[in-house]
């Protein structure tokens, strides 16, 4: 099994490394591909240093699987250059997911959307791998009608130059920045870039993807991005109206039974989810499970992952291990 990390690198890329470690992934190969700047530098896998080369060079390698996290201009050149060798690439970036001849996948929920014939699979959005993950469930038993969902986002979202310029400002120093204002001590609603409704380029994406990943186009969403200064996790304030009546009882044990899910919610010793403790786990959390007062058929969640594990490179891997399941990776 010869496998590429491109952007391998980056703060994603490297918790993919992580993450294909951890999880025992079979790698009889790894080739591990950055930016021109990066060729020649190595990176740390199963206690061996392993070379970073060019694009170009692992594309000519042929591997079975190309893992990528490098941004949509680079996955826009390079993944079709993959998918012509026969490899087949799971595509971190927002290019490929609103194509509808591609694959927007999170395997809790729709991996049975995969053929072998797929060559290009997209990863989706972190906000949306974890809400998808947590509604989807309920939405079989008892069918979501409008979705209302707020997001308190992580700095690990934005990369590198964001977590150092929130521990800079932490620590009294100029910061290099990556958001138009600080963010220690603050939090702004904005992530992404505004469109001319109004919403930000990460609010589309929550309605967009969670449209195609459930299957329903019909399904109303409603979303704030706020990005706050913290680095284990994203979190986010879901309400949900139901077409039908629902059973409280009946969606703790939906949830508790669902695959990748853990509930946190009992409220009378202080348990429930907090990006400190999502931080380095591939959970979704849940958990501050109550009836909305205000409206009929509707419920309120509070829903926390590790944005860059399960909202990035551990959804990206367990893609990988479904396909290698059915034998589909050569």
């Amino acid at each position: 099994m010869r496998v590429a990390v491109v952007g391998a690198t980056g703060l994603v890329g490297s918790v993919m490394l992580r993450v294909l470690e951890e999880r025992n992934f079979p790698v009889d190969e790894l080739i591990v591909a950055a930016s021109e700047k990066s060729v020649g530098k190595t990176v740390k896998f199963k206690d061996a240093e392993v070379k970073v080369c060019s694009v170009a060079d692992a594309v000519k390698q042929k591997p079975a699987v190309a893992i990528f996290s490098a941004g949509s201009a680079a996955s826009k050149e390079w993944a079709p250059k993959f998918a012509e060798v026969g490899t087949t690439v799971i595509d971190n970036s927002s290019c490929w997911r609103m194509y509808p001849e591609i694959p927007l996948v999170v395997p809790e929920v729709n991996a049975g959307v995969l053929t072998p014939n797929h060559k290009i699979i997209a990863n989706p959005n972190c906000s949306t791998i974890q809400l998808v993950v947590a509604i989807n469930p309920i939405h079989l038993k008892y069918r979501i009608k409008r979705i209302v969902v707020s997001t308190y986002q992580s700095v690990t979202g934005t990369g590198v130059k964001a977590v150092n310029q929130l521990f800079a400002e932490r620590q009294g120093h100029e910061a290099d920045m990556a958001y138009p204002h600080p963010i220690d001590l603050n939090c702004f609603p904005h992530g992404g870039t505004f469109l001319d409704n109004g919403y930000t380029t990460e609010e589309q994406k929550l309605i967009d993807e969670t449209r195609k990943i459930i299957g329903d186009q019909s399904i109303m969403v409603s979303p704030t991005v706020v990005r706050i200064p913290v680095i284990g996790g994203h979190s986010e304030s879901v309400n949900l109206e139901f077409e039908s009546e629902f059973d409280i009882n009946e969606v703790n044990e939906i949830l508790r039974m669902a695959p990748g899910v853990v509930v946190q919610d009992n409220p009378s010793t202080n348990h429930y989810p907090m990006p400190r403790f999502a931080e380095g786990k591939d959970d979704v959390f849940v958990g501050r499970i109550r009836r909305d007062v205000s409206q009929p058929r509707s419920l309120n969640l509070w829903v926390v992952s590790d944005n860059l594990r399960k909202g990035a490179a551990t959804n990206a891997i367990q893609i990988a291990e479904y396909l290698n399941a059915k034998g589909w990776l050569r």
